[in-house]
């Protein structure tokens, strides 16, 4: 990796956000089936890539989201 790019992991966290996921659980199944990991690592790592710019600049639209819900869950508390 050079250092600009994304790895694979951090791609495949960024293409799991982009889907819809209508019940609950389901989102879980997925991040420990397709992923291997638990979720509290899955969301560990999710909230440190919302602050890395590669990230940003690999996919704006589901990051700028994320920012913007981890935003307001802060305002809540």
């Amino acid at each position: 990796m050079d250092g600009k790019q994304l790895g694979r992991r951090e791609q495949d966290i960024l293409a799991l956000e982009r889907r819809g996921f209508e019940a609950p659980g389901v989102k879980e199944r997925a991040i420990r089936e397709e992923l291997g990991l638990a979720p509290v690592r899955y969301y560990q790592l999710l909230n440190a890539l919302l602050d890395d710019e590669r990230a940003l600049a690999c996919d704006p639209v589901t990051v700028n989201r994320l920012r913007r819900v981890r935003e307001a869950r802060r305002g809540e508390r």
